[in-house]
């Protein structure tokens, strides 16, 4: 009779452990997690969207109202190029627009605040809203803005609304009719802040003079 052989089997191994203190089951393949150089969803993250800065810049805000991606059609292939309107203001009565282009994002961002910033004009506010009822076309966009009591915030649309805070209003009623192109909506906007004007400003440009300096000493 052949001599039987002690087949017990011998106690498995323990699995090696990871850095982190857990077992690793896949062998060499790297760990899936949320860590650093993982797949997962870890505390890196890609940079932060820049297309909407409200850190102030020369004492001026920088708001992206609008990007737009154009395409041209080459023997190599498309080529694309982007244009970007921006609004800044100092939100104590000075804003301004303009339009920018480039082949990149960034620096069609770059140009459109240059842009904005040598076309800054001064906008007559009454404390935080504005001083009367006023309505503006541009193209097809029409804008009807109406004055607000305190408290009240910016009911208005994000067009709307980055062109009216950037000038540093803080109450306002809006309403937007017809087109709904930002660049339009956003011009039409504008041209309505910069048609506003004060009731001293009125009287001043009617030679009235006297009759606001009486009215100041009855105040």
């Amino acid at each position: 009779m052949s001599e039987q052989k002690d087949i017990s089997a011998a106690p498995a191994a323990p699995a090696p452990a990871t850095s982190s203190g857990t077992q690793s089951f896949g062998g060499d393949r790297p760990h899936r997690g949320g860590g650093e150089g993982g797949r997962g969803r870890g505390p890196r993250r890609g940079p932060r969207d820049q297309r909407d800065s409200d850190e102030p810049k020369d004492g001026l805000i920088e708001k992206v109202v609008h990007i737009n991606r154009s395409s041209k059609v080459v023997k190599g292939g498309r080529r694309f190029s982007f244009s970007a309107l921006i609004v800044v203001g100092d939100k104590q009565g000075k804003v301004g627009m303009g339009m920018g282009k480039g082949a990149e994002v960034s620096e069609a961002i770059k140009k459109g605040g240059e842009n904005a910033k040598s076309r800054i004009s001064v906008v007559s506010l009454a404390t935080n809203t504005i001083p009367h009822e006023v309505y503006s076309e541009f193209g097809g966009a029409k804008v009807l803005l109406r004055p607000a009591s305190p408290g009240t915030g910016l009911i208005c649309g994000k067009t709307v609304r980055a062109v009216v805070e950037s000038a540093g209003v803080k109450d306002v009623l809006s309403k937007s009719l017809g087109s709904k192109n930002a660049s339009n909506v956003a011009k039409a906007t504008l041209n309505a802040l910069m048609s506003l004007r004060t009731r001293e400003q009125i009287l001043k440009a009617r030679g009235l003079e006297s009759r606001l300096a009486a009215t100041t000493k009855t105040a």
